[in-house]
């Protein structure tokens, strides 16, 4: 028999690409979506779906124990949320959840693997240092303390077998976020927020999935990973790959920190009596200002033989072809 693994957060472009080296690699997938959920990418793949009720431990355990699995990759969360209790709510109080769930089921779970973020260590803001896995946290977005607080809640289950991964940012196909400024560079305008001078890090989406996948079997346990393509980038390589990529030219402008923070601040007011959150927010200048991304995936490499076959030049072509086959672009 295959053995089962429960994967949260499926109907996401990171969960997407879990489902399918899942698969590839023989194991059995339960896809954790929402009932709201569009699963109409999903449904050529021979997977199962479920529909777990992360506010409710009993019946977390109920459907743990009913449907005997081994592994979980918790990768569900949001990325915007209107305040920390919200974020906290799902990023941190649902993960811990389930957990514990997998803690008092009556099965054995022989590993969980938990999404984190970067963003729960936070950036730095010295050009020659380095984030390294065990960096003290300072993450300076609501979002990143609620992934820090996922992970502080997990530290307190000793008998979850756990592995987290902190990817920095993730690109490839379906992707929405850094989508938006591809497809303002693929438009000829090429925008930077200030002059500072930044150092950012990347991974391809295939990558995050190949090694959370193999996190799974690893003889490793309650150890955190950062995770990256291992290279350094400055500002604008991301432009400029993707101009080299589509042969196109671009108009670069640096629009001054300040007009940006009252472009933040005016969207915030807009989306005040909206469900929706508005991609460019005050906070998030925090992040997307930040100088200094870089992270040290030596233990990686070393534990889990993570060796990414994707720079982000060769991930960008990957990704481009998709967006102009499925016409996002």
């Amino acid at each position: 028999m295959k053995e089962r693994v429960l994967i949260t957060g499926a109907s996401g472009f990171v969960g997407h690409q879990l489902i399918e080296h899942a698969l590839k690699n023989g194991f059995e997938v339960f896809a954790a979506v929402r009932k709201t959920s569009d699963i109409n990418h999903l449904k050529h793949l021979d997977i199962q779906y479920c529909y777990p009720d992360f506010n409710n431990i009993d019946a977390l355990i109920t459907e743990l124990e009913q449907k005997q699995y081994s592994y979980i990759i918790h990768a569900a969360g949001v990325t915007a949320a209107k305040t920390q209790q919200d974020y906290n709510k799902i990023n941190a109080d649902y993960t811990y959840n389930l957990a514990l769930a997998a803690t008092k089921a009556a099965i054995k779970i022989k590993k969980f693997v938990f999404l984190s973020s970067l963003a729960a260590l936070g950036p730095l803001n010295d050009v020659t240092d380095i984030l390294h896995d065990d960096s003290p946290p300072k993450p300076v977005t609501a979002y990143g303390h609620s992934k820090l607080l996922a992970e502080q809640k997990l530290a307190a289950l000793p008998a979850l077998p756990l592995i987290i991964l902190r990817p920095t940012a993730v690109y490839g196909p379906r992707d929405k976020d850094i989508f938006i400024i591809l497809k303002k560079i693929s438009q000829g305008l090429e925008p930077y927020i200030g002059t500072t001078q930044q150092q950012l890090s990347f991974i391809y989406v295939n990558d995050l999935a190949q090694i959370t996948i193999k996190a799974l079997k690893a003889n490793v346990t309650r150890k955190s990973y950062n995770v990256s393509d291992g290279k350094i980038y400055s500002r604008y390589d991301m432009a400029d790959f993707t101009k080299q990529i589509l042969n196109r030219k671009t108009f670069k402008i640096h629009i001054p920190l300040f007009i940006i923070r009252v472009l933040a601040g005016f969207l915030e007011k807009i989306y005040a009596y909206s469900s929706k959150t508005p991609a460019l927010n005050i906070e998030k200048l925090n992040e997307l200002n930040a100088i200094n991304w870089i992270c040290d995936i030596t233990n990686i490499q070393a534990d889990l033989n993570f060796s990414p076959q994707y720079d982000l030049k060769t991930g960008l072509k990957q990704t481009f072809l998709w967006y102009q086959k499925h016409r996002w672009l």
